[in-house]
């Protein structure tokens, strides 16, 4: 190296000096584009999943106040006008068709993965079961010997049975807002199906049991979800 710095002098060590810059360089502006390019792929994958925060729980809201009023104007009909009178049997069709829906999907692999879960004691799957009967069946009995009005009037009285039971068993408490929003729900609820209330002894006694049965089912699978971290499909 001497002897070449001694032939050459300054002339030998330029040309490295550049290759050196240039590949510098190249290499700074290579950084730059990936660092450009994943900042845009994370930017736009960021903006997918927002937006999917977003618009999932509406979409799902949306889709399950659509089926629920389905399924109470079918069952309205098949009792009230096909005169099928059988609303215990009812229920189990409709369990039976709920299974075999979600046998189907799973099959099919359309059911999202469901995250390790804790083991759940057969008591509370016991007790859960059993309650869900019970709210199912009162509901659909219920619906049999009174108006729409008046099985929607009762149904609204199962969400401030939720909020008492969540209070009494696990001292839950709700915001100010949360309970003005329920007060202008039920309102606007009672003022559309006032004109729709009819109902008999016996059909009013149902609905009276049915309400119970109906919120502690709720809490119980709200609680259990949450504590054995069950999907919604669970």
């Amino acid at each position: 190296m001497g002897m070449l710095e001694s032939l050459f002098g300054r002339k030998y060590r330029r040309p490295f000096k550049r290759k050196d810059s240039d590949a510098g360089e190249q290499g700074r502006a290579l950084e730059e584009k990936r660092a450009l390019q994943y900042n845009e792929f994370q930017t736009s994958e960021g903006a997918k999943r927002r937006q999917q925060r977003q618009c999932g729980p509406v979409m799902s809201m949306s889709f399950n106040f659509a089926v629920a009023v389905g399924i109470i104007i079918s069952n309205k009909f098949v009792m009230g006008h096909v005169g099928f009178n059988f609303p215990v049997l009812l229920t189990l069709i409709h369990y039976v068709f709920a299974w075999f829906l979600m046998g189907i999907l799973k099959s099919l692999s359309l059911l999202p993965v469901s995250p390790p879960t804790k083991s759940t004691p057969f008591s509370s799957l016991f007790a859960l079961g059993f309650v869900m009967s019970l709210s199912t069946g009162f509901s659909n009995i219920s619906l049999k010997h009174n108006s729409v009005g008046f099985y929607q009037m009762a149904k609204i009285s199962v969400t401030p049975t939720i909020v008492l039971g969540e209070f009494i068993l696990f001292q839950k408490k709700i915001s100010i807002q949360k309970v003005l929003a329920l007060i202008v729900v039920s309102i606007g609820v009672a003022v559309a199906t006032v004109t729709d209330l009819e109902f008999n002894l016996f059909g009013a006694c149902i609905t009276l049991a049915w309400i119970i049965p109906s919120a502690v089912n709720k809490i119980l699978w709200s609680h259990l979800q949450q504590s054995g971290n069950w999907t919604a499909l669970a």
